[in-house]
């Protein structure tokens, strides 16, 4: 994919395309970048035109001022991005927290968005339990970086037992931990964003667009309830579950969720 440092608002953003054709936009969850979706772009890119960026402060886009990156912040740059790509309607992918990003614009802009893919996510705020150990990894990132023994405590919260214990996948979780461990320390102002945000439940009524709501089996950050409660709530919304995946569900099961993509974009 080619990509290039686009102004945005405030800020400049990391953006990749690649191919021709309706739209699709990924975006991608907390700790990683464009990368995250490089096996669904490749498969995609025949047959539409595939546009990722990394959000504000995290991958290659530029690093704010403050402690926090909100969940507003974000969604407010992607819509400007959206309206700057000038492509009309487009399809809509987010993983975790780049689904709290497109359920906001689907239902504050539905002008923006033609169909929504919400992978291992939830429109809940982050659970109470979460927020104390989350926020100890947090400050320990701040001023460490991710060192080796964060990575060992996040590598379980990001992916399935199944793939990290898998013998012929090891050369892929290293890749996974080395990319973790990649990050800056600024990275825990992204963090913050996350576990300080609001809910956006009472927001899903409004969202209109076809929806596809997909959970891996093993994910250990996002609860099956959590995910299904979208379902419920979004009018015509179906449900996928992938079997062997966990909270990082492009990567782990790869085919299985370009698939799931796929029969949803054919449902539009």
């Amino acid at each position: 994919m080619s990509g290039r440092l686009v102004p945005v608002r405030d800020t400049r953003l990391w953006v990749e395309s690649e191919g021709a054709g309706d739209t699709i936009v990924f975006s991608h969850g907390l700790l990683w970048s464009t990368e995250m979706y490089r096996p669904q772009i490749r498969a995609l890119a025949s047959r539409f035109r595939c546009v990722a960026w990394d959000h504000r402060g995290q991958g290659r886009s530029d690093v704010p001022d403050g402690d926090e990156v909100a969940i507003e912040t974000v969604t407010d740059d992607a819509i400007a991005l959206l309206e700057h790509l000038d492509a009309g309607p487009v399809h809509f992918v987010g993983l975790s927290m780049g689904g709290f990003v497109g359920m906001r614009i689907a239902s504050r802009r539905p002008d923006l968005v033609k169909s929504l893919a919400l992978l291992e996510t939830a429109a809940d705020p982050e659970p109470a339990a979460n927020i104390p150990k989350y926020g100890r990894l947090n400050v320990a990132v701040r001023w460490l970086g991710v060192q080796g023994f964060l990575a060992d405590r996040v590598m379980p919260i990001m992916f399935a037992r199944s793939f990290l214990d898998d013998p012929d996948r090891q050369g892929e979780v290293r890749e996974q931990r080395r990319l973790l461990r990649a990050n800056d320390n600024s990275i825990y102002k992204a963090v913050n964003g996350v576990i300080r945000r609001a809910a956006c439940t009472d927001e899903l009524g409004a969202i209109r667009c076809p929806t596809l709501v997909l959970r891996g089996t093993e994910d250990r950050a996002i609860a099956r309830e959590r995910s299904l409660a979208l379902v419920d709530a979004i009018d015509g919304a179906t449900w996928v579950e992938v079997e062997g995946a966990g909270h990082t569900s492009t990567v782990e099961q790869p085919e299985a969720v370009t698939t799931a993509i796929l029969e949803h974009l054919e449902r539009v």
